[in-house]
Parts: structure tokens; sequence; C-alpha cells
């Protein structure tokens, strides 16, 4: 339970889009930038110009992605100065 209730502080899924999860971890380094979980690949995506910093994603993928994050960018950079 408190190793559930730490992890949950420590990373925020901001939303599932099919089976993506959008996330974004407490005290991370800069720049502002949030992860996308895919059942077979991870990515971090930069808030700035929503380019991939690291990782990767099927292009179908990324291509959702940037649609959801270009119309959610005020959530996400809301919750990027939330948890850092």
């Amino acid at each position: 339970m408190l190793r559930t209730i730490l992890l949950e502080e420590y990373m925020a899924t901001i939303a599932r889009i099919g089976n993506l999860k959008i996330q974004i971890y407490a005290e991370d380094h800069n720049p502002p930038h949030f992860y996308v979980v895919a059942p077979d690949c991870e990515a971090a995506i930069k808030l700035a110009d929503l380019s991939i910093l690291r990782g990767s994603l099927r292009r179908s993928d990324y291509r959702i992605v940037r649609e959801w994050a270009f119309q959610n960018r005020k959530l996400l950079e809301d919750a990027w100065k939330s948890k850092n």
C-alpha cells in the first residue's frame, strides 16, 4: 500500500489514449517533458515542440500523442509545474 502511494506521488498519469499512458514524473530533469508508455515501448516527449527526447514510439502512436498533446498543452504544462 505504501509503495503504491509513493509511486502515485512520484508519477502522475495525466491521460490514457487507447493503450497509451501519458505520464509526468515528479522532480524530473529539464527540459519540461512527459512520458508516453505503450505496451511495447516508451518515449519522453519535450513539451516545447513535442519532439521525442529519448525512446521511441510507433509512428501512428506518435501522431496520436502529438495531436492530443497539442490540444492539451496547458494541462501538460500545469501538471509539469505542479510536480516539478
